[in-house]
């Protein structure tokens, strides 16, 4: 393929310059594989889900245990193999199913770009592209592959994605793009000159490694834990079997079901596949919303979000705009004003909100008269553009359009005109007509202003609800737009923004980061930031530890969306800014903000709360093999006890628990919250356990004791353990009521039900031992209340 792109020129020379390849050529070179084949992938692929999902560390584990159990035992002590079975089962379908709305929800926001064929422009897949393709270029575009430029008009290119220097780069006609940079103003054409895996973004670690990963303290903390689990499980265990197999001399197969017995349960491992589930869930409740989750931790991030900065022109505006008036200044005539506008409209052939409104309202006339002869394209950095025209009368003259507060002097009286016009929340452009060259970097000095367009913007209906919803949350929403202050500011204020009636202009912010956080915490409307000050002012926020999300539409807030902790794109933005987001909202609505805000809250809140059941059973379980060992008494479950109790009191209710609404915002360290609650739990199961266990040691003696012994602790345990879901299932709804209460009934059932009795091997001997063990239950169940209350008060929750 590199020797065919050193070709290229040649072959290029040889058909009509500008007009592309052929039907021909193209077939020819896909029949030769030179296609743009990269695979774009949103999730893992099926064979990675099964993987992932069957071959871990506790399912080895949990499998060599399973099939001693089937050798030496009857089959309900390897009833725990079967749960295992059904739960890495859950966890492939449910991520399958997650992983099939990501495809559905790429497709459809999937960038197109545009290719030259056979002089005509046409809008193709990426994978569609071939060698040779002329690809045409405009503000927001991403150049998918390498090429190059082929045509060019005042076109720059940023390419801070790959070298990390933010000033854009000005194209000139030869000149090298490469693919993961993108337009950032004027436009063109570039010839493929690498596709495929050839491709400089396809050569770097995987599509999506060249923007910061959104970082899961959820996952991360999981796997902490787990390895911890790990280093316990492996002396406990240890010498659990010599206590069992050698200290204890009794049958051999009774003592390898009480080893696993005592095992199995340390290993939380329906922890993970709940972590899994929730999220994957939570990705197909969004992808209903229309809301593409293209790295799946981004749900956590947003709900742990306590900063939302906002595009103003997008999110809370409509794309849309409408001109309202045109205000002529000095001596200018209207009529001739609006030929120029008119002119100015049909120079550019990829026209922003603001330039669309003007041709809507201003269409050039069909005979054609004026002839562009020179464009200067709208930047951010700028914020004016610019054209040169031959009059119909054939007298030359160049024009300006952008900024009132950046075309004219601080002293000018035209300001004040156009301050009232923005306080009304109008958005105000300045016609004015360029002394110099439009290519000259003092091109605006001197322009002589001609007149005021004063355009409407389209207010979201939805705006408002939202950013009343984040600030119910205790969520910081700030506007960080390019306009001007004032009318940014009369546009929030319309939507009831708090603390929009003191905008601040971003030309006066401090360039100190302390200070420009200070800044930014103090105040919540910006305006006439450029897109490095947009980049700027996050990082500020970052340094003050807030966790920052950034929503944007337009190609000037890609800097800041890649920074920021979560970048939200809009999905009719540009397509930069969908390829650096993490969630991309398809609909285009910034109302879906809460739903997803929403969705990462109940995912993060939800298994913090079930890891603390998963964990409080790793905690006892360690804590009764110690005992047992320390005390060299038999263990006193066997698994199928230990399999019943956690279905009963973990399994179940945490599936339930782990999907059901919750709207507290998520708060950090993860491990430290769960443990505090944990250590304590399990602590106090053990303990009462334990005793009730010895207890029944020396109140049963003769044939069937053990069993009797084991009953009792297991009726014990299962009270005390009732007691933190019972604790962890607050506050209580009528569905919770009757989670926990189905939960006990069940285990009544057991108890109560003869061949059930046998199956599980409970039978309560007596009244006595009972009776003590719901008494114990009852001491344990206190002492958690206190605990749980005295670590909330010590640790704030």
């Amino acid at each position: 393929m590199t020797q065919r792109a050193s070709e290229l020129s040649g072959e290029q020379r040889a058909g009509a310059p500008g007009r592309g390849l052929t039907a021909a050529e193209v077939a020819e070179r896909i029949s030769r594989g030179e296609v743009n084949d990269v695979p774009v992938r949103s999730s893992r692929s099926l064979t990675e889900i099964v993987r992932a999902n069957v071959f871990t560390r506790f399912n080895l584990i949990i499998g060599v245990l399973w099939v001693i159990m089937l050798a030496v035992a009857p089959i309900q002590d390897s009833l725990f193999g079967f749960v295992i079975i059904a739960n890495t089962g859950i966890g492939i379908v449910q991520e399958w199913r997650a992983k099939k709305t990501l495809d559905s929800l790429a497709v459809v926001g999937e960038s197109k770009p545009v290719v030259r064929r056979d002089g005509k422009a046409a809008a193709i897949h990426t994978s569609e592209i071939v060698l040779g393709d002329l690809i045409e270029l405009g503000p927001g575009d991403k150049v998918v592959v390498d090429g190059t430029v082929a045509e060019a008009d005042g076109l720059e290119v940023d390419e801070s994605l790959l070298t990390g220097e933010a000033d854009p780069v000005l194209k000139k006609t030869g000149d090298t793009v490469m693919s993961g940079s993108f337009v950032v103003a004027g436009g063109g054409a570039f010839t493929a000159t690498k596709v495929g895996r050839e491709a400089y973004a396809a050569q770097l670690a995987e599509e999506a490694s060249r923007f910061t990963l959104v970082r899961s303290e959820l996952r991360s903390g999981i796997s902490t834990i787990l390895k911890y689990i790990t280093w316990m499980m492996v002396p406990t265990a240890t010498a659990l079997v010599i206590s069992q197999l050698v200290v204890k001399e009794h049958n051999f197969k009774d003592s390898i079901a009480r080893t696993v017995g005592g095992i199995v349960p340390m290993i939380p491992e329906g922890l993970v596949l709940l972590t899994s589930v929730a999220f994957a869930i939570g990705v197909v409740r969004l992808g209903r919303k229309q809301c593409l989750v293209q790295e799946l931790p981004a749900i956590e991030g947003l709900a742990r979000v306590d900063v939302v900065c906002l595009d103003k022109t997008g999110t809370l505006t409509e794309g849309g705009m409408d001109v309202t008036e045109l205000r002529p200044l000095g001596d200018a005539e209207e009529p001739y004003l609006r030929r120029v506008l008119a002119a100015f409209g049909a120079s550019e052939p990829r026209p922003n909100a603001s330039l669309q409104a003007i041709i809507d309202a201003y269409p050039a006339p069909e005979d054609g008269a004026w002839t562009t002869t020179g464009t200067l394209p709208f930047s951010s950095a700028r914020k004016y553009s610019g054209a040169a025209f031959t009059e119909d009368g054939g007298a030359s003259s160049a024009w300006l359009l952008g900024a009132p507060d950046v075309l004219l002097s601080e002293d000018d009286p035209a300001l004040a005109e156009i301050g009232q016009l923005n306080e009304q929340g109008l958005r105000v452009l300045l016609l004015a007509r360029a002394r110099g060259e439009l290519d000259a970097p003092d091109a605006a000095q001197g322009a002589d202003p001609a007149a005021l367009v004063v355009l409407e913007q389209r207010l979201r209906p939805d705006a408002g609800q939202t950013l009343a919803y984040f600030g119910e949350q205790r969520v910081a929403t700030k506007v960080i737009s390019g306009d001007n202050a004032v009318s940014v500011g009369a546009v929030a204020a319309k939507l009831g923004m708090e603390g929009a009636e003191h905008p601040l202009d971003a030309r006066r912010m401090p360039e100190d980061t302390d200070e420009m956080a200070s800044a930014m915490e103090q105040n919540a409307v910006f305006g006439r930031v450029t897109p490095q000050q947009k980049r700027e002012m996050v990082a500020a926020l970052q340094s003050r530890g807030h966790t920052v999300a950034m929503t944007g539409d337009g190609v000037n807030d890609v800097l800041a969306l890649k920074d920021a902790d979560i970048g939200v794109s809009m999905g009719s933005g540009s397509e930069a800014t969908r390829a650096v987001a993490q969630i991309v909202l398809l609909n285009n609505s910034f109302a879906t903000l809460p739903s997803v805000v929403a969705e990462g809250r109940r995912v993060i809140g939800n298994i913090t709360r079930v890891a603390t059941l998963f964990l409080t059973k790793t905690v006892y379980s360690v804590l009764l093999a110690v005992l047992v060992v320390c005390f060299q008494v038999e263990y006193p479950f066997l698994p199928r006890h230990l399999t019943l109790l956690s279905t009963l009191t973990i399994g179940v209710p945490a599936f339930f628990l782990a999907l059901a609404p919750n709207k507290e915002r998520a708060h950090p360290h993860f491990v430290r919250r769960v443990m505090r609650y944990a250590i304590p739990s399990g602590v106090i199961c053990a303990a009462a356990t334990f005793v009730m266990y010895l207890i029944a040691r020396h109140h049963y003696s003769g044939t069937g004791a053990l069993d009797a012994e084991t009953s009792a602790a297991t009726l014990t345990l299962f009270l005390v353990s009732m007691w933190v879901l019972a604790i962890i299932a607050r506050p209580y709804t009528w569905w919770r009521i009757c989670l926990v209460a189905a939960m006990g009934l069940a285990f009544l059932v057991v108890l109560a039900v003869p061949w059930l009795q046998d199956f599980f091997a409970l039978k309560l001997v007596g009244t006595q031992m009972p009776w003590t063990a719901v008494g114990i239950a009852v001491v344990a169940s206190v002492a958690l209340e206190y605990a749980w209350r005295l670590v909330g008060r010590r640790f704030g929750g």
